[in-house]
Protein backbone atom coordinates (compact mmCIF):
# COMPACT_ATOMS: atom_id res chain seq x y z
CA UNK A 1 0.00 0.00 0.00
CA UNK A 2 2.70 2.32 1.11
CA UNK A 3 4.37 1.64 -2.81
CA UNK A 4 1.32 2.52 -4.72
CA UNK A 5 0.82 5.50 -2.57
CA UNK A 6 4.65 6.47 -3.11
CA UNK A 7 3.90 5.97 -6.50
CA UNK A 8 0.54 8.05 -7.14
CA UNK A 9 2.09 10.74 -5.21
CA UNK A 10 5.10 10.80 -7.59
CA UNK A 11 2.39 10.69 -10.63
CA UNK A 12 0.13 13.23 -9.51
CA UNK A 13 3.81 15.33 -8.97
CA UNK A 14 4.82 14.94 -12.49
CA UNK A 15 1.30 15.66 -14.23
CA UNK A 16 1.07 18.75 -11.92
CA UNK A 17 4.54 19.93 -13.50
CA UNK A 18 3.90 19.17 -16.72
CA UNK A 19 0.33 21.35 -16.60
CA UNK A 20 2.75 24.67 -15.34
CA UNK A 21 5.71 24.07 -17.00
CA UNK A 22 5.84 27.15 -20.02
CA UNK A 23 4.88 26.62 -23.82
CA UNK A 24 8.05 24.99 -25.56
CA UNK A 25 7.56 27.62 -27.93
CA UNK A 26 7.08 31.44 -26.30
CA UNK A 27 4.59 33.83 -28.39
CA UNK A 28 6.01 35.45 -31.26
CA UNK A 29 7.37 38.91 -30.87
CA UNK A 30 8.42 40.53 -33.91
CA UNK A 31 5.98 40.95 -36.97
CA UNK A 32 5.86 39.52 -40.11
CA UNK A 33 5.74 41.32 -42.96
CA UNK A 34 5.04 39.11 -46.62
CA UNK A 35 5.84 40.25 -49.47
CA UNK A 36 4.12 38.70 -52.75
CA UNK A 37 5.87 38.09 -56.02
CA UNK A 38 5.30 39.12 -59.62
CA UNK A 39 1.34 40.27 -60.37
CA UNK A 40 0.73 39.09 -56.86
CA UNK A 41 -1.76 41.55 -54.27
CA UNK A 42 -2.23 40.92 -50.64
CA UNK A 43 -4.34 38.26 -51.52
CA UNK A 44 -2.07 35.99 -51.73
CA UNK A 45 -1.22 36.03 -48.00
CA UNK A 46 -4.91 34.36 -46.81
CA UNK A 47 -4.18 31.04 -46.32
CA UNK A 48 -0.11 32.09 -44.98
CA UNK A 49 -1.87 34.62 -42.23
CA UNK A 50 -4.33 31.63 -40.77
CA UNK A 51 -1.60 29.21 -40.41
CA UNK A 52 0.40 32.06 -38.63
CA UNK A 53 -2.71 33.06 -36.05
CA UNK A 54 -2.91 29.24 -35.68
CA UNK A 55 0.82 29.22 -34.83
CA UNK A 56 0.37 32.12 -31.77
CA UNK A 57 0.53 34.97 -34.02
CA UNK A 58 -2.41 37.88 -33.20
CA UNK A 59 -3.57 39.63 -36.18
CA UNK A 60 -1.97 43.09 -35.87
CA UNK A 61 1.23 41.63 -36.06
CA UNK A 62 0.58 40.22 -39.62
CA UNK A 63 1.30 42.59 -42.42
CA UNK A 64 1.56 42.30 -46.34
CA UNK A 65 3.90 44.84 -48.54
CA UNK A 66 1.88 45.71 -51.94
CA UNK A 67 4.27 47.01 -54.75
CA UNK A 68 4.43 47.91 -58.57
CA UNK A 69 4.75 44.74 -60.47
CA UNK A 70 5.14 46.39 -63.78
CA UNK A 71 7.70 49.17 -62.27
CA UNK A 72 11.24 49.00 -60.67
CA UNK A 73 12.40 46.39 -57.81
CA UNK A 74 14.93 48.83 -56.84
CA UNK A 75 12.27 52.02 -55.74
CA UNK A 76 9.77 48.50 -54.53
CA UNK A 77 12.99 47.46 -52.34
CA UNK A 78 13.00 51.40 -50.92
CA UNK A 79 9.33 51.27 -50.89
CA UNK A 80 9.79 48.07 -48.18
CA UNK A 81 12.56 49.87 -46.28
CA UNK A 82 9.65 52.56 -46.07
CA UNK A 83 6.93 50.27 -45.03
CA UNK A 84 9.41 48.33 -42.54
CA UNK A 85 9.89 51.44 -40.57
CA UNK A 86 6.20 52.20 -40.66
CA UNK A 87 5.59 48.77 -38.97
CA UNK A 88 8.54 49.16 -36.41
CA UNK A 89 6.68 52.44 -35.39
CA UNK A 90 3.24 50.94 -35.23
CA UNK A 91 3.99 47.80 -32.98
CA UNK A 92 6.92 48.92 -31.27
CA UNK A 93 9.26 46.09 -32.45
CA UNK A 94 12.99 46.94 -33.10
CA UNK A 95 12.66 43.87 -35.70
CA UNK A 96 10.32 42.48 -38.44
CA UNK A 97 10.56 39.39 -40.38
CA UNK A 98 10.13 38.73 -44.10
CA UNK A 99 8.60 36.54 -46.06
CA UNK A 100 8.45 36.41 -49.45
CA UNK A 101 7.59 34.60 -52.62
CA UNK A 102 8.85 34.55 -56.34
CA UNK A 103 10.02 38.15 -57.21
CA UNK A 104 9.06 39.06 -53.76
CA UNK A 105 12.94 37.16 -52.72
CA UNK A 106 14.13 40.43 -55.01
CA UNK A 107 12.66 43.15 -53.19
CA UNK A 108 13.45 41.43 -50.20
CA UNK A 109 17.39 40.89 -50.55
CA UNK A 110 17.81 44.29 -52.33
CA UNK A 111 16.10 45.66 -49.22
CA UNK A 112 18.28 43.52 -46.78
CA UNK A 113 22.03 43.82 -48.59
CA UNK A 114 21.91 47.17 -50.90
CA UNK A 115 19.56 49.55 -49.18
CA UNK A 116 21.65 47.58 -45.70
CA UNK A 117 18.17 46.65 -44.19
CA UNK A 118 19.67 43.63 -42.18
CA UNK A 119 19.66 44.95 -38.70
CA UNK A 120 15.85 45.66 -39.48
CA UNK A 121 15.10 41.97 -40.16
CA UNK A 122 15.27 39.05 -37.65
CA UNK A 123 13.87 36.36 -40.20
CA UNK A 124 13.94 35.92 -43.92
CA UNK A 125 11.96 32.82 -45.51
CA UNK A 126 11.78 32.87 -49.38
CA UNK A 127 9.41 30.66 -50.24
CA UNK A 128 10.10 29.80 -54.26
CA UNK A 129 12.12 33.36 -54.50
CA UNK A 130 13.28 34.29 -57.82
CA UNK A 131 16.51 35.07 -55.63
CA UNK A 132 19.54 34.22 -58.64
CA UNK A 133 16.96 35.07 -61.60
CA UNK A 134 14.42 32.72 -63.60
CA UNK A 135 14.14 32.09 -67.19
CA UNK A 136 10.81 32.57 -67.03
CA UNK A 137 11.10 36.16 -66.91
CA UNK A 138 11.89 36.06 -70.63
CA UNK A 139 8.39 36.38 -71.28
CA UNK A 140 7.76 39.72 -69.81
CA UNK A 141 11.42 41.47 -70.69
CA UNK A 142 9.21 44.47 -71.73
CA UNK A 143 9.04 45.48 -67.78
CA UNK A 144 11.80 46.26 -66.04
CA UNK A 145 11.15 44.06 -63.16
CA UNK A 146 11.21 41.13 -65.20
CA UNK A 147 14.73 42.19 -66.65
CA UNK A 148 15.84 42.53 -63.29
CA UNK A 149 14.44 39.11 -62.94
CA UNK A 150 16.41 37.06 -65.50
CA UNK A 151 19.45 35.32 -64.63
CA UNK A 152 22.69 37.39 -65.22
CA UNK A 153 21.16 40.26 -65.01
CA UNK A 154 22.74 43.24 -63.14
CA UNK A 155 19.85 43.49 -60.30
CA UNK A 156 20.68 39.82 -59.85
CA UNK A 157 24.55 40.26 -59.61
CA UNK A 158 24.58 43.08 -56.99
CA UNK A 159 22.12 40.85 -54.65
CA UNK A 160 24.09 37.75 -54.87
CA UNK A 161 27.63 38.95 -54.88
CA UNK A 162 29.89 38.51 -52.17
CA UNK A 163 27.52 37.40 -49.14
CA UNK A 164 24.26 36.24 -49.99
CA UNK A 165 22.67 36.29 -46.41
CA UNK A 166 24.22 39.27 -44.66
CA UNK A 167 24.32 40.48 -40.84
CA UNK A 168 22.96 38.36 -37.98
CA UNK A 169 19.70 38.02 -39.95
CA UNK A 170 18.58 34.49 -40.43
CA UNK A 171 17.50 33.15 -43.78
CA UNK A 172 15.79 30.18 -45.01
CA UNK A 173 14.67 29.24 -48.38
CA UNK A 174 12.02 26.62 -49.88
CA UNK A 175 12.29 25.16 -53.16
CA UNK A 176 10.84 22.47 -55.03
CA UNK A 177 11.32 20.86 -58.99
CA UNK A 178 7.71 20.90 -59.55
CA UNK A 179 7.34 24.73 -59.15
CA UNK A 180 7.50 25.44 -62.94
CA UNK A 181 8.30 29.21 -62.49
CA UNK A 182 11.59 29.46 -61.42
CA UNK A 183 13.67 28.02 -63.86
CA UNK A 184 15.90 26.95 -62.47
CA UNK A 185 14.22 26.07 -59.35
CA UNK A 186 17.23 25.81 -57.35
CA UNK A 187 17.68 29.38 -58.18
CA UNK A 188 15.28 29.96 -54.86
CA UNK A 189 18.52 28.64 -53.08
CA UNK A 190 20.79 31.17 -50.79
CA UNK A 191 24.60 30.23 -49.73
CA UNK A 192 24.68 30.89 -45.90
CA UNK A 193 20.71 29.95 -45.69
CA UNK A 194 18.87 27.06 -44.70
CA UNK A 195 17.79 25.60 -47.86
CA UNK A 196 14.15 23.47 -47.40
CA UNK A 197 13.84 20.59 -50.50
CA UNK A 198 10.10 20.10 -51.24
CA UNK A 199 9.58 16.88 -52.82
CA UNK A 200 6.82 18.39 -55.34
CA UNK A 201 5.26 21.61 -54.77
CA UNK A 202 4.01 24.25 -57.81
CA UNK A 203 4.98 27.42 -57.22
CA UNK A 204 1.78 28.94 -56.57
CA UNK A 205 0.69 25.68 -54.73
CA UNK A 206 3.72 26.87 -52.35
CA UNK A 207 0.99 29.63 -51.47
CA UNK A 208 -1.68 27.33 -49.96
CA UNK A 209 0.40 24.52 -48.65
CA UNK A 210 -0.14 24.48 -44.82
CA UNK A 211 2.15 21.92 -43.97
CA UNK A 212 5.54 24.26 -45.35
CA UNK A 213 3.78 27.75 -44.26
CA UNK A 214 3.41 25.89 -40.81
CA UNK A 215 7.18 25.27 -40.98
CA UNK A 216 7.69 28.89 -41.99
CA UNK A 217 5.83 30.07 -39.22
CA UNK A 218 7.94 27.82 -36.30
CA UNK A 219 11.16 29.88 -38.31
CA UNK A 220 9.69 32.99 -38.07
CA UNK A 221 8.57 32.90 -34.05
CA UNK A 222 12.01 30.52 -32.88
Amino acid sequence: MRRMIGILTALVAALTAFAIAPSAHAAPTRPVIFVHGYTGSASNWVTAMSVFRLNGYNSNQLFAYEYNSYGDNVQNARGLANYVNQVKAQTGASQVDIVNHSMGGLVSLYYLKVLNGHPNVGRLASIAGANHGTTYAGACLIYTTCQQMYPGSSFIAQITSGDETPGNTRYATWYSPCDGIIIPYTSTRLEGATNNYEACITHLGFLTDTGVLGEIADFTSS
